[in-house]
């Protein structure tokens, strides 16, 4: 089943609760952690996910691009994050960060960068409850789609298929109408989708149509035959 995470990188900041209620259909909150050091960017902190955990329901899914994630990742799982996303480019010894994130009850997720290749971590998959595949660089919202992804997508999930793993394949970055049907028929599951969602004019309607979109295309791709 096809999850939509709308990411509230595009929401309006001034009015976060307000936002936040606006995508309560939706199936995860996606939060960008940026720290000005892994990627160009100032974005949130542990503040701001504590807020967030008391403002809504929905859980919160955390994209940490930051330095030294083996230090931070386990303060976002007390401040209530359900999923913690760390990278792989940054994590000094993630199979050991992955248990500690997962031993303290939020599901563990490694990020890749586009020019990150999958095949150095295929055996890091096991300790994993998400990978999420860039489709754009990390640091800004609005970027275009990558569709250079889209093999990266596929061979990934062929990866998750051939150890028989029950793990979430997220693609983040330039996901909208019209590159979601592309990366579920890729291998897709999970989508983050920002400007797509917070753009619209009504953002609840956005996460419905995306999800829809999505699950239709999930339903005839050769990878979830049988799944």
């Amino acid at each position: 089943m096809a999850q939509i995470n709308p990411s509230i990188l595009s929401a309006d900041f001034a009015r976060l609760a307000d936002e936040v209620k606006a995508v309560e259909g939706a199936d995860w909150l996606h939060v960008d952690v940026m720290d000005n050091h892994f990627v160009p960017n100032l974005t949130l902190g542990v503040p701001i996910v504590e807020s967030l955990r008391r403002a809504t329901g929905t859980p919160l899914d955390c994209h940490l691009m930051i330095e030294d994630p083996d230090r931070w990742a386990p303060q976002y799982v007390e401040a209530g994050a359900g999923s913690v996303t760390f990278h792989a480019e940054a994590a000094a010894a993630p199979v050991r960060l992955a248990r500690e994130i997962r031993a303290k009850g939020a599901r563990a997720s490694m990020a890749l960068k586009p020019a990150t290749p999958i095949e150095p971590f295929e055996d890091l998959l096991p300790e994993l409850d998400m990978l999420l595949i860039m489709t754009v660089e990390p640091g800004f919202g609005g970027q275009a789609f990558l569709d250079v992804m889209l093999p990266k997508i596929r061979r990934t999930r062929e990866l998750i298929s051939k150890h028989g793993l029950e793990l979430w394949l997220q693609v983040d970055g330039g996901v909208s109408a019209t590159t979601i049907e592309r990366c579920a028929e890729a291998g897709a599951d999970v989508f983050v989708a920002g400007s797509a969602v917070y753009g619209a004019n009504d953002p609840a309607d956005a996460v419905r149509t995306l999800r829809s979109m999505a699950e239709r295309t999930t339903a005839t791709a050769p990878w979830a035959c049988g799944h």
